[in-house]
């Protein structure tokens, strides 16, 4: 996945994201915890809080792609799998509780070979 493909003159765009990832908005906003608005309006689109969670998602999908085989198989994982010390939370909820370092954290240890 090329991040630039999602990539405007104001941010990332959800709609762009949505088609690649075969989804709504609607659900992309669930996912990480925004309201529906957050991805539809165009004020909301560039807010801060709204970008950072496009973003932090994005990279982490992006590292783990080549894993897993595809985007959307990424896309899944980060949705419903729960990771190992993170008392069953997904990667989508920890991005959600502003933990997306912790996910890449893990990330950095389980694909430098080690165990998590």
């Amino acid at each position: 996945m090329r991040l630039q493909n999602f990539a405007t003159n104001t941010g990332f765009s959800p709609g762009a994201v949505a088609t690649e990832l075969k989804t709504t908005r609607a659900e992309i906003a669930g996912t990480l915890g925004l309201s529906r608005d957050a991805l539809s309006r165009a004020s909301r689109v560039v807010a801060p809080k709204t970008q950072m969670r496009l973003r932090q998602m994005l990279e982490i999908l992006n590292r783990v792609e080549a894993e897993l085989g595809s985007l959307l198989v990424a896309y899944a994982w980060f949705r419903s799998e729960p990771l190992p010390g993170f008392a069953g939370m997904t990667p989508c909820q920890l991005v959600r509780d502003g933990k997306a370092e912790m996910v890449h954290a893990y990330l950095d240890q389980v694909l430098d070979g080690g165990y998590a």
